[in-house]
């Protein structure tokens, strides 16, 4: 059974931008296309290892890589918009700084 909290809620919102910015990086014309299979990998193994305990790295490590990975594609460019990678950015980070107990609120961490 998997207990909804609000972390794991902000993490599926993260992985899930991420996700889908990586798809709209691949399918844009001009795009950067070895950011946006990277950029889909390490999204999808991190949506995975939330629910999953098998994934090799864990979900702190791939969220880290993920927060990296969104830094990379936020100064590749493109034709693809930055609002969707921002917010995927700054949801990322607010997860990671929560789960890290970097920050505590009660009711959240």
């Amino acid at each position: 059974m998997i207990t909804l909290t609000w972390l794991l809620l902000i993490a599926l919102a993260a992985g899930v931008l991420g996700l889908v910015d990586g798809i709209w990086r691949l399918r844009a014309r001009g795009g950067s296309t070895v950011v946006g299979i990277i950029e889909i990998v390490v999204a999808a193994l991190f949506l995975l290892s939330l629910f999953l305990p098998g994934i090799p790295f864990g979900s702190l490590a791939l969220g880290i890589a993920l927060l990296i990975v969104l830094a990379v594609a936020m100064f590749a460019g493109g034709r693809t918009g930055r609002t969707l990678t921002i917010i995927a950015l700054v949801l990322t980070a607010i997860w990671l700084v929560l789960t890290l107990g970097w920050v505590v609120i009660p009711g959240v961490n």
